[in-house]
């Protein structure tokens, strides 16, 4: 009769069952495992088998079949090594059984038995919470991730011979617990940046409302030094917020060892010349860098020198808040609610419409970088911002200027608002709000309408554009601390949509 234990997959950033049955036959020896297994499932088996000997344990001299089912389900990564290691000792009569029963097992084996950390601790978590075992076995390394999902018993184990003591009832294992991921050192102040009111205040409406942003200026102007500032602007992550992000990163394998949570929103910044797996998720339908700044900030720095597909292929998702995956191993839906924050110089030289440096571009030239980016992606982006070299009296001037903290506490107040406002929504801040929720949140005032109307018909804005004007406005009322939409919000919001109408930002 076979013995079965309970396991999981990781899809996409779910957790999937798996359940590992081992059955036993008086044959010649010989290891099989069936099941959709990828090859380091397969090579599973020498590492168990070295493993279970190098614990000082017999493994069986018998034909061992392996199934993992569903069958119909793929099974890939390591983590597959614990549960087939212990249901083998189960069938060989080692451990009992019964002890078995409600135990979910997950862990890599090294040779020496060992467990190693795996990717998607924290999603195989949550799914065995969602089953209601008795207790989850991972190995030490990552079974922070674990202990971080309330209401779940997570036991950490160092190796192989810990887990069959414990189920033998000779021994004990660790009660799992979890950190919190460090902050970073030095995150940078609003106040180091000197001059640029428009771009800071931009930068805060954007970090108020969760809106995407685009700062436009020659090199050396302080695009990167304002976007790198917008992390400490941003809110505190509530639980559930932290949970879902810290899930994304613990399928990629990117959480540090024994960290349970991420406490600070990410910052993502990819080189120019990642590639659509790489920003989107690729073949092994694993999160890439859009889905790693889920709740945070995805910063495409010279967004011009993107390739042109890559970018294209943001469109969908910047407007869905997620990211659908298709491949022949499967599909999955991986969350992407983050704000995209972009910097890009005028032209190719990088000095168009600067005061003191010609621009040595031709038409030509323009015409070429106004084609990298295509006018429905920039339709996506709420507001943009010409960031003008900063004066000398401006760069050496002594004058106290306000911190993030200062800027954080109306960001804070104007984001409780809007918490507020959508309790009854799936929504979190004013960029998540769709047509007619946008109109129905404005309470714009019928001058404020007028204005909106007259802003559309000047500015040649679509639909989607107008839309994306009035969350700004909201945006802007929220950091005022009025219920209703006017004339000077809408007045404000538009300005930043006209930014990127002038002359298309010299190629923008």
């Amino acid at each position: 009769m076979a013995t079965t234990v309970m396991a999981g997959a990781v899809e996409g950033v779910d957790g999937v069952e798996v359940q590992v049955e081992v059955d036993l036959v008086r044959r010649l020896p010989r290891v099989t495992v069936v099941g959709l297994p990828a090859s380091a499932v397969k090579e599973s088996t020498e590492r168990v088998r070295s493993a279970i000997l190098a614990s000082g344990l017999d493994f069986p001299k018998q034909r061992v079949t392996i199934n993992l089912a569903p069958a119909d389900v793929r099974k890939d990564g390591t983590a597959f090594d614990l549960p087939i290691a212990l249901g083998v000792l189960a069938a060989a009569g080692v451990v009992p059984e019964d002890s078995l029963l409600g135990v979910m097992a997950v862990g890599e084996l090294s040779l020496t038995g060992a467990l190693r950390d795996v990717p998607g601790a924290l999603p195989l978590a949550l799914l065995a919470r969602q089953r209601g075992v008795r207790a989850l076995i991972l190995p030490e390394t990552c079974a922070g991730q674990g202990a971080v999902v309330p209401g779940l018993n997570v036991l950490s184990a160092t190796n192989l011979s810990e887990v069959v003591d414990w189920l033998n009832g000779k021994d004990t294992l660790k009660k799992a617990s979890f950190v919190a991921a460090p902050l970073p050192a030095h995150a940078g102040d609003l106040a180091d940046v000197r001059g640029q009111a428009l771009a800071r205040r931009a930068l805060e409406i954007a970090a108020a409302g969760g809106h995407n942003l685009l700062l436009i200026g020659a090199p050396g102007s302080g695009k990167t030094m304002l976007a790198s500032r917008l992390p400490g602007l941003l809110p505190p992550m509530t639980f559930e917020e932290a949970i879902e992000t810290t899930r994304v990163h613990s399928v990629a394998g990117l959480l540090p060892e024994k960290v349970g949570i991420l406490e600070q929103r990410p910052f993502r910044s990819p080189h120019h010349s990642i590639s659509p797996a790489g920003l989107l998720g690729g073949a092994s339908l694993r999160p890439g860098e859009l889905s790693l700044a889920h709740h945070g900030v995805l910063f495409l720095d010279e967004l011009p020198e993107f390739s042109r597909g890559t970018l294209e292929q943001l469109r969908s998702p910047l407007e869905r808040r997620e990211v659908v995956i298709a491949r022949s191993a499967g599909a999955v839906t991986l969350p992407a609610s983050c704000m995209l924050v972009a910097a890009a110089n005028p032209c190719e030289c990088g000095f168009w419409g600067h005061p003191n440096k010609p621009c040595r571009c031709g038409d030509s030239a323009l015409k070429r970088y106004r084609q990298r980016l295509s006018g429905p992606l920039l339709d996506r982006i709420d507001l943009c911002v010409r960031v003008d070299p900063v004066e000398s009296e401006e760069l050496f001037c002594d004058r106290r200027r306000e911190s993030s903290a200062q800027v954080r506490t109306r960001v804070i107040s104007a984001r409780r608002a809007q918490t507020e406002r959508y309790k009854a929504l799936p929504i979190f801040n004013n960029a998540m709000l769709d047509g007619p929720a946008c109109r129905e949140a404005a309470q714009a005032t019928p001058a404020g309408l007028r204005l909106l109307r007259d802003s559309m018909e000047r500015l040649s804005l679509s639909a989607r554009a107008c839309d994306r004007v009035l969350k700004v406005a909201r945006t802007i009322a929220d950091l005022d601390g009025v219920a209703r939409v006017d004339v000077e919000h809408v007045a404000e919001a538009a300005a930043f949509r006209a930014q990127d109408s002038v002359d298309a930002q010299a190629g923008l």
